[in-house]
C-alpha cells in the first residue's frame, strides 16, 4: 500500500495572504547567476596529514569535484572529504580535505583542476579530514530577471521576509526532477530500506524532507509557522539548540517575533517526539496519513530529529540594475535559498 503523495505538491507560500502571489520571474539562467559561498568557523591549522583546498568550482557538484581530487590525488574517495553538497549550475566556494599521510601534493595539483574548471584559491594543512554538516552558514549572491523586477510589490515582499523570517522549506533539489527522489523512496521503503540501495542516504533524506514540508504546510495554513504553541519545542536562532515550552508567554513570543528563536518540526524516523500540547497534533498527522513513509523510516533505523520551521535572512542586501535585481544573504547550514526564493517569484522549479 502507498501513501497518497501528489506532484508537484501544493506547499502555500507565506506571503500569498498579505501580498497576493508574486509576479513571474527567472533566476539561474547561467551559473554566474547563482553565487554560493560556505562559512566555517575555523581555518587549517597548517599542519597534518589533510591537505584542505578553498576551491572555486562553476558548474560542477561537490560529488564531481571529490572525484577528481580523489583521481588526481591518487587517493581513496573515502580519503576525500567536504562539508556541504552545493549546486551543480552555480559558482561556489567551499572547502575541500584530502588525506595525503607522508606525502605532498602531487605535482601541478592546482594546474591540473584548474584544466577542468576547478580553481584552488588557498590551501593548506590539517590534522582532520572535513567532515559533513560543520559549516556555520551558506552565503548567496543571486541575480533574478523578469516581470517580478519591475513588479512595485518586490520590494515590500522582501523586506517583509527580512523582517519576520521565511518559511523554513526543503527546496525542490532534494526531491529530484518531478519528485523522482521521493518515489523510489517511497518504493524503497515500502519493500525494506537497504544501504546497498541508497548509499549516500538520498532517498531517506528525501522521504524525511517531504514529511517536513508537509508538516510546515500544515503550520502555514493554520497561521502558526512562526509562533510557537503550547507543548512546543523551539530553537534558537541559527543553532541546534532546543527546549520544550509548556505555555508560552510574552517574554517567549517577543523573543519569537525579534527571530530569536523559532518553532520547530519533527524530522521523522524512530524515537519519541518531545513535542506535545497543540504542536504535537500536528506532528501526530503525519503518521495518519503517510503511514508507509514513517514507518519505513523507523524501520530504517533513522534517528528523529528537528528542524526550524523558520528562516531568519542574515545580512541580506538588495541592489537594483537595469532589469535585474540582485539579492545578497546568508542562511544556516541545511537551508535551501530556493525557499527565498519561491516567496519572491513565480517560477516553475519553485
Amino acid at each position: 500500500m502507498h501513501d497518497p503523495i501528489a506532484w508537484p505538491p501544493a506547499w502555500p507560500r507565506v506571503l500569498d495572504g498579505e501580498c497576493g502571489p508574486p509576479a513571474a520571474g527567472d533566476y539561474r539562467a547561467c551559473p554566474e547567476d547563482f553565487a554560493v559561498e560556505e562559512c566555517l568557523d575555523f581555518a587549517p591549522q597548517g599542519e597534518g596529514e589533510h591537505l584542505w583546498l578553498w576551491i572555486e568550482k562553476r558548474d560542477l557538484t561537490t560529488a564531481m569535484v571529490a572525484r577528481e581530487l580523489a583521481r588526481l590525488c591518487e587517493a581513496s574517495p573515502r580519503e576525500v572529504g567536504y562539508s556541504g553538497m552545493k549546486d551543480r549550475i552555480a559558482v561556489t566556494r567551499q572547502w575541500f580535505s584530502v588525506q595525503l599521510p607522508g606525502r605532498e601534493a602531487p605535482t601541478a595539483l592546482v594546474e591540473r583542476l584548474a584544466a577542468l574548471g576547478i580553481r584552488v584559491l588557498d590551501q593548506g594543512r590539517h590534522p582532520r579530514k572535513l567532515k559533513r554538516g560543520v559549516h556555520r552558514a551558506n552565503r548567496f549572491r543571486l541575480r533574478l530577471t523578469g516581470a517580478a523586477v519591475e513588479d512595485p510589490g518586490f520590494t515590500a515582499r522582501w523586506e517583509r521576509l527580512c523582517r519576520h523570517g521565511v518559511a523554513n522549506y526543503f527546496g525542490p533539489q532534494r526531491f529530484g526532477p518531478d519528485g523522482r527522489n521521493l518515489l523510489r523512496a517511497r518504493a524503497l521503503l515500502a519493500r525494506g530500506w537497504r544501504k546497498r540501495d541508497d548509499r549516500d542516504g538520498m532517498l531517506l533524506s528525501a522521504a524525511r524532507s517531504f514529511l517536513f514540508n508537509e508538516l510546515l504546510a500544515a503550520r502555514i495554513r493554520a497561521g502558526s509557522w512562526a509562533t510557537p504553541l503550547p507543548g512546543e519545542v523551539v530553537m534558537l536562532d541559527g543553532t541546534a539548540s532546543q527546549f520544550s515550552v509548556e505555555a508560552p508567554d510574552a517574554e517567549l513570543s517577543a523573543r519569537a517575533e525579534r527571530l530569536d528563536l523559532h518553532p520547530s518540526g519533527v524530522l521523522w524516523g524512530s524515537g519519541g517526539s518531545v513535542a506535545g500540547g497543540e504542536a504535537s497534533a500536528f506532528e501526530a498527522a503525519l503518521p495518519e496519513r503517510y503511514p508507509a513513509l514513517c514507518g519505513g523510516l523507523e524501520r530504517a533505523g533513522v534517528r528523529l530529529a528537528r528542524r526550524a520551521l523558520r528562516l531568519r535572512l542574515a545580512d541580506p542586501a538588495l541592489e537594483r540594475g537595469d532589469g535585474e535585481l540582485w539579492l545578497s544573504f546568508a542562511l544556516p547550514r541545511g537551508a535551501f535559498a530556493t525557499a527565498v526564493l519561491r516567496e519572491l517569484i513565480m517560477h516553475p522549479g519553485l
